[in-house]
């Protein structure tokens, strides 16, 4: 498998696109501003001027894009990617989307004779820079198997859940556990300002300690120092992935308290502005 197309080159696609092209794949690229693929471009990627056009000889397609809204129009819009794929064609969803349109999706990619797998990402933009992004994957053991070597071109770790879907279902439960786990360290950090700690022993402290899971880690310092402004991960992002957690656990008739109300701290950090700054602006809320 040689001929790749990506289509989205946001915070995460852009590494992602650099990877691949070091990886020696033939890479077409797709987004809805040129100026982003300018610098792939020099390095040998080949522009498409639509979803359809980066698809049409490709032998496998990677979606990178934001939410539902825009993976539904660069798949299924007047020009999208499943429009002039071949049949036998690798669809791969790599963005972080709901469980209802990841099925819906997948349903229509096996309608028009297309091979389908989720693999939402985590890491964050220097991740996807370097290659070390991790991949949760959804798709059947022999696809999986198939389009392996091209996922290692741009992630350290390919984990598959089970047939697809699994993968989409996985991340959306890792990001809520995450979003719990920062917005209260918000809260507790804003405590210990409010009381007076030092908050460079705070710090010491808190990676330390039991406290110390890898996203308190990388966050503690921005929620201390209140520097939100370089967004490795946009905070409305994590408002719509954690709204999408909580419709699976409606699917299921799961009960979700705490992660309801986290979300709800989202939607007020948005309501504050904060929607653009990296998530870790959720520390400003209870301030």
């Amino acid at each position: 498998m040689k001929r790749i197309a990506l289509i989205g080159l946001g915070t995460m696609g852009s590494g992602i696109a650099a990877n691949l092209i070091k990886g020696g794949y033939e890479l077409h690229v797709y987004n809805r501003t040129k100026e982003k693929a300018a610098q792939l471009i020099s390095q040998g990627a080949v522009w498409a001027e639509s979803p359809s056009a980066a698809a049409s000889r490709a032998e496998m397609v990677i979606a990178v894009v934001g939410d539902d809204a825009a993976s539904r129009e660069v798949w299924f819009g007047p020009d999208g990617g499943l429009a002039d794929a071949q049949p036998g064609t690798f669809v791969v969803e790599c963005s972080t989307l709901s469980l209802a349109w990841v099925r819906e999706l997948h349903a229509a990619a096996q309608a028009k004779g297309l091979k389908f797998a989720d693999c939402p990402m985590a890491g964050s933009k220097p991740a996807a820079a370097s290659g070390t992004i991790s991949l949760y994957v959804g798709a059947e053991p022999n696809d999986f198997k198939t389009i392996r070597p091209v996922l290692q071109s741009f992630s350290r770790a390919q984990i598959l859940f089970g047939p697809p879907s699994s993968g989409a279902t996985y991340k959306l439960i890792n990001n809520m556990m995450a979003a719990a786990q920062v917005a209260v360290l918000g809260e507790g950090m804003a405590l210990a300002e409010k009381a007076g700690l030092n908050m460079n022993t705070v710090l010491q402290a808190v990676n330390d300690g039991v406290l110390a899971s890898l996203v308190v880690k990388m966050k503690a310092p921005n929620i201390i120092a209140r520097k939100h402004d370089d967004a490795l991960f946009a905070l409305r992002w994590m408002h719509k992935d954690m709204t999408y957690a909580l419709r699976i656990g409606d699917e299921l008739g799961v009960p979700l308290p705490m992660s309801a109300e986290v979300r709800e701290m989202f939607r007020m950090a948005m309501q504050k502005g904060f929607g653009d700054l990296d998530w870790s602006a959720i520390g400003e809320v209870v301030r």
